[in-house]
């Protein structure tokens, strides 16, 4: 008698077992990239608007103390410009100012959320200078 040649169904089983797995591992991995560059977008995106909002403030019209909020014109992040005057330079404290200028300090928050839907933000500040009055 003849043996046949061929794959007996364990053979089957077991490789279709490795190659399922195979595939589950790569399309987590797949998966997990596509996630993680949405991710990266949506910070990249966060620091444009922070970016944009410190080479405003200052410029466009003069530093004042205060807070300033808005939304992207998506309405997906947030941001709120603080602005303070700054002690650093001051002088001696009860002294007259000598200087015209003063030092403000400028702080960007942005707000989004994630692509897990938790809250994600990024925060930028500097060091501006501005008028007294």
């Amino acid at each position: 008698m003849k043996r046949q040649r061929g794959f007996t169904l364990v053979e089957i089983v077991v490789a279709f077992v490795l190659l399922s797995a195979v595939l589950m591992t790569g399309f987590e991995i797949f998966s997990q990239g596509l996630r993680r560059a949405g991710e990266l977008e949506d910070q990249t995106h966060a620091l444009a608007i922070a970016q944009s909002k410190l080479a405003s403030a200052g410029t466009e019209e003069q530093f004042k103390e205060g807070q300033t909020q808005g939304e992207s014109d998506d309405r997906r992040f947030r941001w709120t410009v603080a602005i303070q005057r700054s002690e650093e330079g001051a002088g001696a404290p009860g002294q007259p100012p000598n200087s015209a200028y003063q030092l403000f300090r400028v702080e960007v928050r942005v707000v989004w959320a994630g692509v897990d839907q938790r809250e994600r933000s990024l925060v930028l500040s500097t060091m501006g200078l501005g008028s007294r009055i």
